[in-house]
């Protein structure tokens, strides 16, 4: 029999009540908590603290104030910047490429919930894994939805809400974000 956790992962319905679950989102927002009140100054120490939550495969930077619900579920590339402001739900997997650029506000939601309104009040929940490619750049207040896919090189609006994969090499926006054209045009 699966986990909670296990569950979770795997993108099945999960109680998010669970007591490991409730341990592993108190420990990411003391962590959160203890960067988002750190001088500027001491932004070594806060990619340290940073370091302990999200999987980073090289050189990132992120301004403060930022949150996530695991942190464990996150992977950024190398040369990964987000901006001031930044939201993952990582109840999923959320892979980031190479070279990605997230301005203010960004947000990266991989956590949904049952339509039907007796399941969803049973407090079952699930997700979807989020993948975002290398040389990506996210404009600010840009909301990411769950099981999204954005390709290599793509750039997305300021303001747009990505429901659907968005493939390489485009310029997209909008709410339903949408393609507006090739970044080669």
């Amino acid at each position: 029999m699966k986990t909670e956790k296990e569950k979770m992962l795997a993108g099945e319905y999960y109680y998010a009540s669970d007591e490991q679950l409730t341990l592993d989102r108190e420990k990411a927002r003391m962590l959160t908590h203890e960067f988002n009140h750190l001088k500027p100054t001491d932004m070594s120490y806060g990619k340290e603290l940073i370091k302990k939550l999200i999987q980073a495969k090289g050189e990132f930077n992120l301004e403060q104030p930022f949150y996530c619900d695991y942190g464990y579920n996150i992977e950024v590339g190398n040369h990964f910047f987000a901006n001031f402001g930044c939201t993952i739900l990582d109840v999923c997997k959320v892979t980031i490429g190479d070279n990605v650029l997230f301005a203010p506000h960004v947000q990266i939601y991989t956590a949904t919930h049952p339509i039907d309104p007796i399941e969803r009040s049973s407090g079952k929940e699930y997700a979807k894994p989020i993948t975002i490619g290398n040389n990506v750049w996210i404009g600010g207040n840009a909301v990411v939805c769950p099981g999204v896919t954005i390709g290599d090189n793509t750039i997305i609006g300021a303001g747009s809400v990505v429901t659907k994969d968005i493939p390489a090499n485009v310029i997209a926006g909008g709410n339903p974000c949408k393609v507006i054209r090739s970044i080669y045009e």
